[in-house]
């Protein structure tokens, strides 16, 4: 339900040297000029498997660095487990764990030259399940982690990094991201949507950030997109979703010194939705750029909301902020924090980490882990205009309790990058808004009904765009919801690079 120095922060985490890793990640002169071809690339030989045969499961083993794991192997079970626990029905045909971006093309070669349905994992979060694909093959990246910060302020991070060993890093190298807040969130998936987090209004969407990006396209071919290579792929990355355009690698990013900030929550008696959105929704348009804050509404009888988030700046200067989203509001909250933390505790405060340790901080099941994974059903709408009945929310959650609606602000340098500059097409919003419903397998259908209420409910008031980070295969115009007026380009990339559909997935951009 959230958002997911010292030159060399952050291989020791992952147990990588600086070599290793920018080789498992592919970047560098030596990735730069990489060439290849349908048949294979210089080094790599080709399976050489007949057009649409069944996959040659043993030579693919034989060549890859990482590993294979096939139904009846004992770690088959949590080869294929994602975040989302409503998703450990899918069975995919084959987990490739991937440690160099040549398992990757091994991997597109396979799905390629076999028709076989491809997917990659970051991290799992796709709320759609489609990067679990049923007899498909999934591209698991969660070995090519590792964060490289140089010393002038880039960084080189590799497409498995998980948000939480991302923050630690980055806070070792006094530096930051603007990126999500749940921890085991993988940097790939949410960078290639856009990237929403808690520093959007003063630094931008994730994609925002990004200077390039190591791709292996549906030729198997290792490219670099950046503005001087591969331009039009480039920009279609910067939120274009996930799984779209290829299999990305390793990302290049810019980074910014970090900042003290301070984090805040208020909570408002029940009842109070009404008054409390409709002044959070003037308050938040209005704000600094050094402002970023979310609106929860969660269903109840009556339904109730809390207002967080976090300023950069100090807790005397973000009291007479506060005070102003009193006063548009008119009510008094009944529950308020406030803390000056530095940006790395702010972080881990935002992913409900701040009594863990990093290790601590990842999915039960990883070495240390003690994070459970979710069920949970849940779509977006977003906010292209001001609700002019804030009541008719309070209305649409005035039902058991078990969904929530999170309006996480956008504007500010969100706002100032023109909506064609990137393949994000909602620059001129408001906020965002997940719907989220909490959901096990045997109420599974419940609660996308509520879901569905909900989210449809919220569309009439905000407008039919939705957030392709957070998919819904029950959403109408998924295309145009997600892209808006980008679409007609993206498609036409899309196909530009994927010609015979290897990435085809339901709510893929080479789909009809």
């Amino acid at each position: 339900m959230a958002l997911g120095g010292r030159p060399r922060a952050g291989f020791e985490a992952v147990g990588m040297s600086r070599r290793a890793f920018l080789h498992a990640a592919g970047v560098g002169a030596a990735a730069a000029a990489v060439a290849c071809t349908h048949g294979g690339r210089p080094g790599l030989p080709a399976l050489s498997m007949p057009p649409e045969a069944g996959p040659n499961w043993s030579r693919l083993r034989s060549r890859l660095s990482g590993s294979l794991v096939l139904p009846g192997d004992a770690d088959y079970a949590a080869a294929r487990r994602s975040f989302n626990r409503l998703f450990d029905g899918r069975r995919p045909a084959g987990v490739v764990l991937c440690v160099r971006p040549e398992d990757v093309q091994l991997a597109v070669e396979v799905a390629a030259t076999s028709k076989l349905p491809i997917a990659a994992r970051s991290g799992g979060h796709s709320y759609a399940g489609y990067s679990t694909p049923d007899q498909g093959l999934v591209v698991d990246l969660a070995k090519m982690a590792g964060v490289e910060v140089r010393p002038d302020g880039t960084a080189v991070v590799g497409a498995g990094t998980r948000l939480i060993d991302l923050y630690t890093a980055m806070a070792e190298a006094g530096r930051c991201l603007p990126a999500g807040t749940c921890p085991t969130v993988g940097i790939a998936g949410l960078t290639l949507g856009g990237g929403l987090g808690v520093l959007n209004r003063k630094l931008g969407l994730t994609c925002d950030r990004l200077l390039s990006a190591t791709v292996v396209t549906s030729d198997a071919m290792l490219r670099t997109a950046s503005t001087v290579s591969e331009p039009d792929l480039f920009w279609a990355l910067r939120g274009g979703g996930g799984g779209n355009l290829g299999i990305v690698t390793a990302f290049e990013f810019s980074t910014e010194r970090a900042p003290d900030l301070t984090v805040f929550s208020l909570g408002f008696p029940g009842g109070s939705v009404t008054s409390v959105l409709g002044g959070w929704q003037e308050w938040i348009q209005a704000a600094p750029d050094e402002l970023w804050s979310n609106c929860v509404v969660s269903a109840g009888r009556p339904p109730t909301c809390r207002v967080g988030g976090c300023f950069i700046g100090s807790v005397s200067a973000l009291q007479p902020l506060l005070g102003e989203l009193l006063r548009f509001s008119d009510t008094r909250p009944v529950r308020r924090f406030l803390r000056g933390m530095s940006c790395a505790d702010a972080m881990r405060y935002f992913a409900h980490c701040s009594q863990r340790s990093v290790r601590q901080c990842h999915l039960e099941g990883e070495p240390g882990g003690l994070l459970a994974r979710e069920s949970f059903v849940a779509s977006s709408r977003v906010m292209a205009r001001p609700i002019a009945d804030p009541d008719r929310v309070a209305s649409l959650l005035d039902r058991p309790a078990g969904v929530d609606a999170l309006f996480d602000g956008l504007g500010g340098a969100v706002n100032r990058v023109a909506v064609g500059a990137t393949a994000f097409p909602h620059r001129t919003a408001i906020a965002t808004v997940q719907i989220y419903a909490s959901a096990d397998e045997a109420h599974r259908q419940q609660a996308a009904r509520v879901q569905a209420e909900v989210a449809t409910g919220l569309g009439e008031l905000v407008g039919t765009g939705a957030y392709v980070n957070y998919l819904d295969p029950g959403l109408p115009d998924w295309a145009r919801a997600y892209y808006g007026p980008n679409l007609g380009r993206l498609r036409e990339i899309a196909h530009r690079y994927d010609p015979d559909g290897v990435f085809s997935f339901p709510q893929g951009l080479t789909q009809a």
